[in-house]
């Protein structure tokens, strides 16, 4: 697994979709996702410290993981299938057990940076983006 961190949020107005890019802490290897504007939007307001009167859906994600006693251990950027790409939480409860929930990218981004927990992704995603940009 490759440690990565979030390098840039390119948001375009008047298109549906967003793009976020992850660059590799210790590497120039980058990985752009594209995800939605709700999900940018919340990605950004993080990064820019900006917080809202009321909990958005990542923020109540968190709150719940806390209340619960556990806590987000890792997101891992697992498959790439297609144009698609797959993430994994791992939450390690209360009573030290690890779940893992499938979810994707970019709320599992978004909850990351909410949780301060690190971002992962498999070498394997980094082999295929690159077999298909030539």
């Amino acid at each position: 697994m490759v440690s990565v961190s979030l390098y840039k949020i390119i948001m375009h107005e008047n298109k549906h979709d967003q793009i976020i890019i992850l660059k590799e802490k210790e590497g120039q290897r980058q990985i752009p996702i594209i995800i939605g504007v709700a999900e940018a939007a919340a990605i950004k307001m993080k990064v820019s410290n900006i917080r809202p009167p009321r909990p958005l859906t990542h923020d109540l994600l968190k709150n719940v993981i806390d209340q619960m006693g556990a806590r987000l251990q890792s997101v891992i950027i697992n498959k790439l299938e297609g144009n698609t790409f797959y993430a994994r939480l791992f939450i390690r409860t209360a009573e030290e057990k690890v779940i893992n929930i499938d979810a994707r990218p970019s709320d599992s981004i978004a909850l990351a940076l909410r949780a301060e927990a690190p971002i992962f992704v498999e070498e394997e995603v980094f082999k295929k983006l690159q077999f298909l940009n030539g």
